[in-house]
């Protein structure tokens, strides 16, 4: 493949949604439903469905069409990496944070990148998963000569949880004691 300097893409352009193969539908929601919290927006049956936050179409699709009850692709393995979701803010990955200390979801590390803060784990089939936020655009590290320096320090995970909201009861108000 030859490789030539061609026009960049317009910078409204964005990954729209990603579409993961699971081997067990029903096991994939109970992750990205109830833990992370996405809403179905659509279901086929017992072999898909989609899911989104704030009401779009899908930013998640979820399928057992070519996977029902298979094995992860096994490391060393060509595919995808991690998806990585983002939060609006460090309060809300604060509250991702809370909700998989909740659900007893293990950590594969967290990072600060100096550009963001991010979480790692695995879904139930073993995609890698990043949960993040990014620091505004004017306080990312550059070197002298202006360019990005992203980097890779600790993450201070109690710090980050003690920016969480706190936790909505369903049908209750005020202290659950």
């Amino acid at each position: 493949m030859k490789h030539q300097k061609s026009k960049p893409v317009h910078p409204e352009v964005r990954i729209g949604h990603v579409h993961l193969k699971v081997a067990d539908l029903e096991r994939a929601l109970a992750f990205y439903r109830d833990v992370l919290g996405f809403e179905v927006t659509q279901r086929l049956g017992d072999q898909a469905a989609f899911l989104s936050a704030g009401g779009y179409h899908h930013h998640i699709g979820l399928n057992t069409w070519e996977s029902q009850g298979s094995s992860p692709p096994h490391r060393g393995a060509t595919g995808l990496y991690h998806v990585a979701i983002v939060y609006p803010t460090r309060a809300e990955l604060a509250d991702a944070l809370r909700r998989l200390i909740k659900a007893g979801i293990r950590l594969d590390g967290a990072s600060d990148h100096g550009v963001s803060e991010a979480l790692y784990l695995r879904d139930p089939d073993g995609n890698g998963v990043e949960l993040y936020w990014d620091r505004p655009k004017s306080d990312w590290p550059r070197t002298p000569s202006g360019e990005l320096n992203m980097v890779t320090g600790p993450l201070d995970l109690e710090a980050l949880l003690k920016e969480a909201p706190e936790p909505v009861l369903s049908g209750r108000k005020g202290n659950p004691l």
